[in-house]
């Protein structure tokens, strides 16, 4: 059985990603329904929690039915990385995850995410700052490196495990591939084998499907799989690595009603969470996702994403069904 601190979380768990402007409540929910053993918040500026951002502030929304959660923070700062610290603290979640991997240059500019990574005695202030302030188990979701050069995970891991960090996350990239090329494992595998670490690594990075999945477990040995760009739009992919894992057969795809039905549920989610106006706007994006694969669907994708009447979105959502459905009846 794997676990952080006291949590319980699967004898090979996967983990949802935090990703921004994707990870959000409605997301989660579909994520959690179909399989997936941790999920983590969007990540949120330790700035921004601090100032009271409205936007940082709902970032901490979690609810019961979503436990196990973690709520990542990034930051430069070690004040405003404690005092976002005993923030989450009082919000609840079951652990407190840091992000020194995020790759973007907004992020990376103001000294955070994986430029942290070019700095290690600044990693070590930064999470034990956090965990000085928080009665939470702190993980952290880390890359391979700043560079080809600078591939310093296997330092960054045994440093971060000896200052009380419970588990690590680790995106077999480096910050400067960005999401280019391959992810590649090898280093994971080898701090997995490192007798010295003894809390849980998982692996991130490529995992998009079962046996993908299987062979990156037997292969390097991850204590847990973490799944992001996998999942947007199907979810069921965390059903399909277990249901493979555990007998060796590969589950059907979604039929098109059940791709409908996550989608509807995510639309309902997004709505009730921010609201008619906003929750309509902000699911144009996941559309393509679950259309994905559909012959000829853009026709329908377009009129999704260009009306913000609930009632059309309906109606054109139960056309899609009732037209896939029957063209896959007749084929």
């Amino acid at each position: 059985m794997v676990k952080i601190g006291n949590i319980e979380i699967g004898e090979f768990p996967l983990l949802l990603a935090p990703m921004e402007d994707v990870s959000d409540p409605p997301f989660r929910a579909v994520c959690k329904q179909h399989g997936a053993d941790l999920m983590y918040t969007e990540f949120i500026s330790s700035e921004g929690l601090i100032r009271d951002a409205i936007k940082s502030r709902q970032k901490l929304d979690v609810f019961d039915y979503e436990k196990p959660i973690g709520i990542q923070i990034f930051g430069g700062d070690e004040d405003a990385m404690a005092m976002s610290a005993k923030i989450v603290d009082a919000t609840n979640p079951d652990l407190l995850d840091i992000n020194f991997g995020c790759p973007v240059k907004k992020v990376v500019c103001k000294g955070a995410g994986a430029a942290v990574l070019k700095d290690l005695d600044l990693m070590v202030r930064l999470t034990k700052a956090c965990i000085r302030e928080t009665k939470l188990p702190v993980t952290i979701k880390t890359r391979l490196g700043w560079d080809n050069n600078t591939k310093n995970i296997e330092d960054v891991v045994e440093r971060m495990q000896d200052i009380g960090v419970q588990a690590v996350s680790i995106h077999g990239r480096t910050r400067m591939q960005l999401y280019k090329g391959d992810a590649d494992w090898t280093l994971i595998g080898k701090i997995k084998n490192n007798p010295r670490i003894t809390i849980p690594i998982f692996g991130n990075g490529d995992i998009d499907s079962p046996q993908k999945a299987l062979e990156y477990r037997n292969r390097y040995g991850v204590d847990g799989i973490m799944i992001g760009r996998a999942a947007i739009g199907y979810p069921w992919i965390f059903r399909e690595i277990k249901h493979y894992m555990a007998t060796g057969e590969i589950l059907p795809p979604p039929t098109v009603a059940e791709r409908l039905d996550a989608c509807r549920k995510h639309l309902e989610g997004s709505i009730s969470w921010k609201g008619t106006k906003l929750g309509i706007l902000e699911m144009r994006r996941h559309y393509a996702s679950y259309l994905k694969g559909l012959s000829h669907v853009k026709e329908y994708r377009t009129r999704l994403v260009s009306t913000d009447d609930l009632a059309t979105i309906k109606g054109i959502l139960d056309e899609v069904e009732e037209h896939y459905s029957r063209e896959m009846q007749e084929a």
